[in-house]
């Protein structure tokens, strides 16, 4: 509880990503791919889809506090409170803000954090609170599985 993790890696935006997200998730919204439009908006330019900053964010956390997640239980409060656009690199800081036993399975632990995605100009872009059902350290589920070889290395 109160640990908090940084990303290492941050991931710049480009337009490829944003538009094909958009389009991949038939979002019509013009702010996000039509410059022409965009310009005429607050933002002068178009924005990257909010959703795919989700994703990217959530994704930048996993290494942290989710690659041995046996399942997402929910996000919830998703904060957007500065734009994101093509060319921003994004980073992210999760914080453990919860953690109990499960009741039903006894090879996983609940875990809640707050997660926020942060910009090259070290502003917030994005902010959500994530619940995850976590394999145990001890679980079979979290065994290394890279495969034993036959030979030994040779010096």
């Amino acid at each position: 509880m109160g640990d908090v993790f940084r990303s290492r890696l941050g991931r710049t935006i480009g337009e490829a990503d944003n538009v094909w997200f958009t389009l991949l998730t038939m979002n019509t919204n013009q702010i996000h791919f039509n410059e022409p439009y965009a310009a005429r908006t607050e933002f002068g330019k178009p924005l990257v889809d909010s959703t795919f900053t989700l994703a990217l964010v959530t994704g930048l956390s996993v290494a942290d506090v989710s690659e041995n997640a046996a399942a997402n239980l929910g996000w919830g409060e998703i904060l957007l409170p500065r734009p994101v656009f093509v060319g921003d690199t994004i980073w992210a800081e999760t914080e453990i803000t919860a953690m109990r036993e499960s009741a039903s399975r006894p090879n996983v632990g609940i875990v809640s954090f707050r997660t926020r995605g942060v910009n090259q100009r070290g502003e917030v872009v994005i902010e959500f609170t994530r619940t995850i059902m976590l394999y145990k350290r001890d679980a079979a589920e979290t065994v290394d599985a890279f495969p034993t070889t036959e030979e030994q290395w040779r010096v």
